[in-house]
């Protein structure tokens, strides 16, 4: 069973994309804060990580860095509602970061489920074609 770390400081988000990633049988963990996101990250490697932005004590954008000097081709999903400068800036500096996958809130249970699958799912190929 793959392995999620969500990092986001508001509850309910935490709370709803549990719910979402659970119903879809994958083990989830969260955190509140980037710090926090990385310590987790430290002590149970993760097969994704979807980060929030815009938080306190350590922002996602750092968060990121991090985790990609631990495991370069960690795939991400970073989330942003915006904050001080508009939420497509933070997101267009993420996607910049390599197996990074962009999503603005509010998105949808397909978009996030789509993305997760993405970057989880090996490529499967297409029904009737030989390679």
């Amino acid at each position: 069973m793959e392995r999620i770390l969500i990092i986001d400081d508001d509850e309910s988000t935490l709370s709803i994309l549990t719910q979402i990633l659970q119903d879809e049988g994958y083990e989830v963990v969260t955190a509140h804060d980037g710090e926090e996101g990385l310590a987790q990250f430290h002590s149970k490697p993760m097969d994704l990580v979807i980060t929030d932005m815009v938080m306190p004590v350590k922002d996602g954008l750092d968060t990121i860095l991090e985790l990609k000097k631990i495991v370069p081709d960690l795939p991400v999903i970073a989330i942003s509602a915006g904050g001080k400068i508009s939420k497509e800036r933070y997101l267009e500096v993420a996607g910049y970061l390599g197996n990074t996958t962009t999503l603005a809130k509010p998105f949808s249970r397909q978009e996030i489920v789509g993305a997760v699958k993405d970057h989880l799912t090996p490529d499967q190929p297409v029904e009737g074609i030989r390679l």
